[in-house]
């Protein structure tokens, strides 16, 4: 419905959100709530400005973000996750296609395991005692960062 250069700016401001997001994380260990809703009311203006159709399109985006949460819940509950972490992935999940979602939930849990296994060896090598905390934003950053990257890295394939 729009043109393309909002749509281009919107992506921009997702991504410079997650940039945000990445860097309060590794420094506080908070994800605030008012930056995962930034990133979640902003997904209907995408949607908007690429024309995706309300049905099935944008139910589509709701059942994959909701999908995304739900599963993600249970790390939380585990003590995996935290509830920022939790949020900002499923609302990350309301900007990409299914197939696209499952492909960030990859990159992202790889880059949380280099990034766990870095800080616990940083960790015992500092001989601290408990467990390490993980700013797990930063891996969700670097996974949406990764596919929104893709837009520009494979225009040529």
């Amino acid at each position: 419905m729009f043109n393309g250069a909002f749509t281009e700016i919107l992506l921009a401001c997702l991504a410079a959100l997650l940039v945000i997001a990445a860097v309060v994380d590794a420094r506080t260990f908070t994800i605030s709530n008012r930056l995962n809703l930034t990133v979640a009311l902003l997904a209907p203006l995408y949607w908007l400005s690429v024309a995706l159709s309300p049905w099935p399109g944008v139910a589509i985006q709701l059942a994959a973000g909701t999908a995304v949460f739900a599963i993600l819940a249970g790390a939380f509950y585990a003590g995996m996750m935290g509830g920022g972490d939790v949020k900002l992935a499923a609302a990350l999940a309301l900007w990409f296609p299914p197939g696209i979602t499952v492909k960030f939930l990859v990159l992202m849990s790889i880059v949380g395991g280099v990034l766990t296994l870095a800080l616990l060896a940083w960790h015992r090598a500092r001989q601290r005692e408990g467990r390490p905390e993980i700013p797990y934003g930063v891996a969700i950053a670097c996974g949406g960062l990764a596919i929104l990257a893709q837009r520009f890295l494979n225009q040529f394939a």
